[in-house]
């Protein structure tokens, strides 16, 4: 599985490569691994629930993956990327449209190898102070009670970076010991030169944070970019059981 961090030193430096390539080839990521992650995403996927307080939870089975970030950082354009769906997490023009926790099974439906939970988006500033609140309870009582839960995907937007509010989110999940990783969303914006730097810079900020996983995976909803690499981390998260897929011995 890709992700050993910053002390690969086969790893590229991130201005002299394409950032996915760099990533799957740079850091160890081996072609059964990939064809595990597009076995898992391309298998079944089925909506379970929408959550809006503690006692709706489903039972914990299968490992859990969670997405956070901004309300309009594309999160659920991300999903729908990396299962391909178009229409399996809601979009909206509207930041802020997805105000509970949505779980989805990956899998065969007798086993399911892993659940995706979408999380509310955070920074909207249309909600009130009441509302964010409460969204912000049900999350930090999620995360914190959660044995289930293997990873947090917080999104960032490439066009902007780390903001205070990511880095807020951030220390929270420090505090509450969850292990979490930073994916870039819309890096079909920038450059390839202003990726590069975008990356480093984010990488940087990553690095204060305790909980945090070394290894920042950019993304395109659009055009792909980093979409096997992601899903191929996150399979190797997942019940490999469930995922009904055995690589064959090298």
């Amino acid at each position: 599985m890709t992700g050993k961090g910053q002390n690969d030193p086969e790893s590229p430096a991130p201005d002299k490569a394409v950032p996915e390539k760099a990533s799957l080839e740079g850091k160890g990521l081996v072609t059964h691994s990939v064809e595990a992650g597009r076995k898992l995403f391309a298998g079944p996927c089925e909506f379970l629930r929408g959550v809006v307080d503690l006692e709706g939870l489903p039972e914990m089975g299968a490992p859990e993956i969670a997405f956070a970030g901004r309300s309009n950082v594309g999160k659920s354009s991300l999903v729908n990327a990396l299962t391909g769906r178009s229409t399996l997490a809601r979009t909206s023009n509207t930041p802020g449209r997805t105000q509970q926790l949505n779980f989805f099974a990956l899998g065969q439906t007798d086993r399911p190898a892993l659940i995706l939970v979408d999380l509310p988006g955070y920074g909207y500033a249309r909600e009130t102070k009441a509302t964010v609140a409460a969204w912000t309870r049900l999350v930090m009582n999620y995360l914190k009670g959660r044995v289930a839960l293997r990873r947090v995907i917080v999104l960032i937007d490439a066009r902007h970076g780390l903001k205070d509010n990511d880095h807020e989110t951030m220390k929270l999940l420090d505090g509450a010991a969850v292990s979490y990783q930073v994916v870039l969303t819309k890096s079909d914006k920038l450059k390839a030169s202003e990726l590069a730097t975008r990356l480093e810079e984010v990488r940087e900020g990553v690095r204060r944070h305790v909980a945090a996983h070394p290894t920042v995976i950019a993304t395109s909803s659009v055009d792909g970019l980093g979409i096997a690499e992601l899903r191929a981390e996150i399979a190797g998260l997942a019940d490999p059981q469930g995922i009904g897929y055995k690589a064959r011995e090298q």
